[in-house]
């Protein structure tokens, strides 16, 4: 195995998402700014996506995908312990859906899943 799919299983081992501080760093490496201004970009992103969904704005992100809020009404439930019927609230949850460009690309990469 050549040593930079070595490191980069190693790194998947001990990271298994991408973070803000990894999106940062490959802001200072690639593009030249500073560390300092690469993370207060990513957080500046992060924060506009944020104050978009919070306020019910969806967001589109052209080639990635489309972030939304949803509205779910409130509804009977049951707790899956005692199985007692429960009366689940109104809430506001965020939906994504990827792009069909994203879901060409991870498709074109799966691997296959083997059979047990």
């Amino acid at each position: 195995m050549n040593t930079a799919l070595m490191e980069l299983a190693v790194e998947t081992l001990e990271t298994p998402a991408l973070t803000k501080a990894q999106l940062a760093d490959l802001l200072f490496e690639q593009i030249g700014l500073n560390k300092r201004e690469s993370k207060d970009m990513i957080d500046a992103f992060f924060d506009r996506v944020t104050e978009s969904l919070v306020d019910g704005t969806d967001v589109k992100i052209s080639g990635f995908g489309n972030f939304q809020i949803r509205t779910k009404a409130p509804r009977p439930g049951r707790n899956p312990r005692t199985g007692e019927p429960v009366s689940i609230e109104a809430r506001r949850v965020v939906t994504f859906h990827a792009s069909p460009k994203l879901k060409e690309l991870v498709q074109a990469n799966a691997e296959p899943v083997s059979g047990a």
